[in-house]
């Protein structure tokens, strides 16, 4: 898999680290250090630090791995990030309805609590990501239903 620039700087860093700590000298440091900006690919990124700690607590060294499918991680500092978890859309539904309740004359507060309870328990379930979204819905729905009640409320017992 092709290197990008943020996983020559990781390895940077660690070839400085470990020039720091006496592990390199300094011609062998300057020479990594010229084929870590000429690498292309993660395992020649690897083969450049395999034999040097890969952290502050002194893990073993990685093992190169030239060979690597397209689908393989390359073992240490390298290994592909998760992908994010997905957001309940839901949620994000909730907490629209819920800031466009000035624009809508609190006509989007109702949706927004149906919303709001809907993805929470959808996001308990699911485990999905998005319950402070789902909560902040909830929360500007039934304060739009407050205000509007309270409107309502002085409308109708507070002689004009």
């Amino acid at each position: 898999m092709r290197a990008a620039q943020a996983d020559r700087d990781r390895t940077l860093d660690l070839l400085r680290a470990a020039y720091g700590e006496g592990r390199l000298d300094e011609a062998e440091h300057q020479q990594r250090t010229e084929m870590v900006l000429r690498a292309k690919t993660y395992g020649e990124l690897s083969q450049l630090v395999a034999d040097l700690p890969q952290g502050p607590m002194g893990m073993p060294p990685m093992q190169a791995a030239p060979t690597l499918g397209p689908t393989q991680a390359v073992p240490g500092t390298f290994r592909p990030l998760p992908p994010p978890a997905k957001t309940n859309s839901m949620a994000v539904g909730s907490l629209i309805c819920g800031l466009v309740q000035p624009f809508t004359f609190g006509a989007s507060a109702i949706p927004a609590i149906i919303l709001g309870h809907a993805s929470k328990s959808q996001i308990r379930t699911s485990g999905e990501e998005g319950d402070g979204m789902a909560t902040a819905g909830l929360v500007l729905g039934w304060l739009g239903v407050a205000f509007w009640l309270m409107v309502a409320f002085f409308a109708l017992v507070v002689p004009g």
